[in-house]
């Protein structure tokens, strides 16, 4: 039973009711829940039984390149913001050998079907360092021809030739940071960006020959108003991106430092941002874009959507995803991975990552490694995101469990869901509406064994 994705139903005062801090859920166990318990030694174990039993999983990987030149206020990223470029070098020295031992470790099948680098401003480096960086990854892993390589853009630090020498690297998806077009906006979030400067590189990417065009956007930003969104989002659909992921801007100063450096009185209200939302998804579906899921959009034609109408969609750290489910390396500070059914994250500080690799230690910092009742809990979570809807019978013949006794404190959470419209429990299935798909991450909350204690939800940003 796959529901018609293609529809939304966006009600404010339903919307208010169920806005509450909670998870991404790019993975579950979410990161905030890793333990240094899990260290090098239980990666290295699970990474040596990836392949037993017969079952061969391909890789994916991500690449973290932390540097930028400049700060943006808004930014939550682990970044690294520097005009030294030779402590940029000296980390992909460091980076270079620790894709070394990763190699050997993975080297019985390196097959590699997915890879996304990120950061930071992955185009800090110049094209020569980011084509050896690419030959040394290729070098050591075996790229599937028809595979997805991204990279997250800075608009602001490539031309035309630099997206052609992308592509002919084996990049075919990349992602722009745009955020908002209004110049009274980029002054405050320290983010000077032209329309003309976003324009020349997407038009560079389309060129190029890059199968996937995505642009990031957010709303809530200081100094953003209906109308400077509005222009913004009427200028994006002229361009005709592939995709657009649409974020919600979390303002927290206590925990973001650079944040504190935007005005309280810059922000939107409350009240003025749910109709920033409301005016994004109206435009956004009135110009042909379906919505995907959580803060994702995209054309009838691209592959996540044909993915997600196909029952093949997935998430995952880098967000939805089209692969099948790989074993996740991550290679950079502070970049997490997932072997088999275990998760774990590269030390956050440049220092204690280095110190790691010096050593002859892979940098492993903390994890997870999932037990039988995480597993189950994770394919409900990522049927509801991927596809807002649940069978039970899948569940209870892959997780051997009779699902409406073992969910039935869920089930009876549900029911105030249930009774405004937003999901529909049957018989066999658990069917998100559209009247509650935006409300997303909320519905899945319910089946966080993790938030179930008072106020573990205080962590996290507010769904809207």
């Amino acid at each position: 039973m796959l529901m018609n994705t293609a529809q939304i139903e966006f009600d404010p005062e339903l919307v208010r009711r169920f806005d509450r801090s909670g998870p991404r859920y790019t993975s579950y166990p979410t990161a905030d829940r890793f333990a240094a318990t899990f260290d090098e030694r239980s990666y290295r174990t699970w990474a040596a039984r990836r392949n037993f039993g017969g079952v061969q999983r391909p890789l994916a990987l991500y690449v973290h390149l932390p540097f930028c030149r400049d700060i943006c206020f808004y930014c939550a990223c682990n970044k690294i913001v520097t005009r030294n470029a030779g402590k940029a070098a000296r980390y992909l020295d460091y980076l270079y050998r620790e894709i070394e031992m990763q190699a050997e470790l993975l080297g019985d099948d390196p097959r590699v079907t997915q890879m996304h680098w990120g950061g930071g401003t992955p185009t800090y480096y110049d094209t020569g360092q980011l084509k050896e960086l690419f030959q040394r990854l290729a070098g050591k892993f075996e790229f599937s021809s028809d595979g997805e390589y991204s990279i997250e853009i800075d608009p602001r630090t490539v031309d035309a030739p630099v997206m052609r020498s992308l592509r002919e690297m084996g990049f075919n998806r990349v992602s722009f940071r745009v955020q908002d077009f209004d110049p009274r906006v980029q002054v405050v979030i320290h983010r000077l960006q032209s329309e003309a400067q976003t324009r020349a590189a997407i038009e560079g990417a389309r060129s190029a020959g890059f199968d996937s065009v995505n642009v990031d956007l957010i709303y809530g930003l200081p100094k953003q108003t209906l109308t400077s969104l509005e222009n913004t989002l009427l200028r994006i659909i002229e361009i005709r991106p592939s995709r657009i992921a649409l974020y919600n801007y979390a303002h927290l100063p206590l925990l973001v430092k650079s944040q504190r450096r935007i005005p309280e009185g810059d922000m939107p209200t409350p009240d003025v941002k749910l109709k920033l939302l409301e005016l994004s998804i109206q435009l956004l579906s009135s110009a042909g874009y379906v919505y995907i899921g959580m803060d994702h959009f995209a054309l009838p034609d691209d592959a996540l959507a044909v993915a997600q109408r196909q029952g093949r969609l997935h998430r995952n750290f880098q967000g939805y995803s089209t692969s099948l489910e790989a074993d996740l390396v991550g290679l950079g500070v502070s970049a997490i991975g997932a072997i088999g059914p275990t998760y774990s994250q590269n030390h956050r500080e440049l220092d204690k990552y280095y110190e790691c690799i010096d050593s002859g230690a892979l940098p492993i910092m903390r994890g997870f490694e999932l037990g039988a009742d995480d597993l189950l809990r994770r394919a409900v979570i990522q049927s509801l995101m991927c596809h807002f809807a649940v069978s039970k019978d899948a569940i209870e013949a892959s997780y051997l469990v009779e699902f409406d006794r073992y969910f039935a404190a869920e089930l009876g959470e549900l029911r105030e869901f249930e009774a405004q419209g937003m999901l529909e429990l049957e018989k066999g299935w658990i069917s998100i509406t559209p009247r509650g798909r935006f409300m997303i991450r909320s519905i899945c909350m319910v089946f966080d064994r993790f938030l179930r204690s008072e106020g573990a939800g205080k962590r996290y940003s507010r769904v809207i």
